[in-house]
């Protein structure tokens, strides 16, 4: 019996030394230790032995059964030791190493254009002024002489809240809420987002922003407007850029038009950037309807202004030359990249 108990014991601790994770010295646990263990089962067969020799066996079954926990434990001390030297060496940090360097990001295109356009009206004495996105019906068109019944409040082309709230058309509303003030003279420009129910294409999206200005005082008349926006133009696409205005109608301004520039890529010679025809057309402007200054709180005999509006996009588009106004909303870094 007891060269059976000595032969188990050896059997155990070579296992245990060859062992190469703890997974390996918990079989040996369980296979001569376990409940069906080796060791176990001839503890449980004592009844087979002589009665005389059964403390005896017992002691060596006992004694066998110390020295493999022994080395089981030795055994799994080791082995962390181990496993804590190589995560060690394979985690450590050489603080020699230069650090990497962080990734700076950049302006949109649209912040860029905006920017851009801010500086250029700040310069000219103009303040930059926000107001709400959901805004309502009574700013957003009763104020701009936009009464109930225009097409202009068809719910083809305007979001509805409810009968008196919307998600503002244009950023002209911010201008109705500045001229209700009465804080005269009034020179602002009013950058937002707006919103329309446009179907999503190349030139369409049914969230976009509009830049609108706002200049009102005595006597100001349609050649300070034709001037301001001749300034604007030449300092957003270059000194020798032309101006044209066309007569059109918005229900705000009168009279109206609509201003076109010199094409920048070809000095209006006519390329395929503005289709051969020399021009492109950029903004809409006027002066302000007299209708518009009374609902405001304003005497037209005693003021008058002017006012226009462009949309951020466009500027954008053609600054950038970038045929497709879906890349400045999918946030593709291949595209951002580049500015």
């Amino acid at each position: 019996m007891q060269n059976r108990i000595q032969e188990i014991k050896e059997k155990a601790m070579a296992l245990i030394d060859q062992a190469q994770s703890p997974e390996k010295i918990q079989e040996a646990r369980v296979r001569f230790l376990g409940k069906k263990g080796e060791l176990t089962a001839l503890l449980k067969g004592m009844k087979d032995v002589d009665p005389e020799m059964r403390p005896k066996v017992g002691a060596w079954v006992n004694e066998a059964r110390a020295e493999i926990e022994k080395r089981m434990e030795q055994a799994g001390e080791q082995m962390k030791a181990e496993l804590l030297k190589k995560r060690l060496e394979a985690e450590k940090i050489d603080v020699t190493l230069p650090a990497k360097r962080p990734e700076h990001g950049h302006l949109h295109p649209n912040e860029i254009a905006l920017r851009e356009v801010e500086r250029i009206f700040t310069g000219l004495g103009y303040e930059v002024v926000s107001g709400p996105e959901v805004e309502y019906d009574e700013y957003n068109f009763e104020k701009l002489n936009i009464p109930k019944g225009h097409p202009a409040r068809d719910e083809q082309d305007t979001f509805y809240i409810n009968s008196n709230i919307v998600l503002r058309t244009q950023t002209s509303s911010v201008q109705a809420r500045i001229m209700e003030q009465g804080k005269l003279p009034i020179r602002i420009i009013s950058p937002g987002r707006v919103f329309r129910s446009d179907a999503v294409d190349a030139t369409h999206s049914p969230s976009f922003h509009q830049i609108e200005g706002l200049l009102i005082d005595k006597k100001s008349s349609f050649a300070d407007l034709k001037g301001t926006l001749e300034i604007f133009a030449k300092e957003l696409f270059g000194e020798d850029t032309k101006t044209k205005f066309r007569p059109h109608h918005f229900p705000f301004t009168e009279p109206s038009a609509e201003m076109d520039v010199s094409c920048f890529k070809c000095g209006g010679k006519g390329c395929r950037f503005c289709k051969g025809e020399g021009w492109i057309e950029i903004l809409g402007c006027g002066m302000v309807h007299p209708h518009v200054l009374e609902m405001c709180g304003l005497d037209p005999k005693q003021y008058t202004g002017f006012a226009f509006g462009v949309g951020l996009e466009r500027i954008a588009l053609l600054k950038y030359e970038i045929d497709d106004m879906r890349l400045l909303y999918e946030n593709d870094l291949r595209f951002l990249e580049q500015f």
